[in-house]
């Protein structure tokens, strides 16, 4: 734990990508590695990433894992999920697989090296963002799961996870990936959502 926490604290990975339409720097999952992997190495720890395919109704979802190993003794792990489209312009079926797993994959490893993907608040005007929050019956459908003891989530530990204070403070562009890592959770009783 002492050397993921040394990782997260050295770990510099810049947006080295630009979005020319929207006119916009990111870091991809290709970016995070390069800077992750070097530290990995010097503190000894084997990172991996896995990918499973979850059907959620009538859609699937790629299920990434982000994985940190010392030995066979500990491992540490973070999971992500992404949507594939129904279609998208230009590309074939396993290029849209592999989007939504790339996809996946970055989010897994933010959450696994608390990379925060969001703007920089001195890149912006903070005057002018609204962040929209989950609604009440959105709060509802979470609390309903966090307080079913049989899922055995801490709800302090799922507060902190999502860097808030309150579960109405989630903010709602997070509600569908929260709920299909809970509802996971319920169904299987082997995923770790935090």
């Amino acid at each position: 734990m002492k050397k993921l926490i040394e990782i997260q604290r050295k770990l510099k990975a810049p947006k080295g990508q630009t979005n020319t339409f929207g006119k916009y720097k990111y870091r991809s999952c290709e970016d995070i590695l390069e800077a992750v992997k070097p530290l990995c190495v010097e503190a000894g720890l084997l990172l991996t990433l896995t990918d499973d395919m979850v059907l959620v109704g009538d859609r699937v979802y790629v299920k990434a894992t982000a994985s940190v190993r010392e030995g066979s003794v500990m491992q540490i792990q973070v999971t992500a999920y992404a949507r594939e489209s129904e279609s998208k312009k230009g590309m074939d079926a396993s290029q849209i697989t592999g989007a939504a797993s790339s996809y996946a994959r970055k989010y897994a490893l933010n959450g696994l090296f608390l990379i925060d993907d969001t703007k920089d608040a001195d890149t912006q005007d903070n005057s002018k963002v609204e962040i929209e929050y989950i609604d009440e019956t959105e709060k509802s459908s979470i609390l309903d799961y966090l307080d079913d003891t049989s899922i055995g989530i801490d709800k302090a530990v799922f507060l902190k996870f999502f860097k808030v204070d309150s579960v109405e403070k989630l903010p709602k562009k997070l509600y569908n990936q929260v709920i299909i890592a809970l509802d996971t959770r319920k169904n299987t009783g082997k995923e770790k959502v935090c």
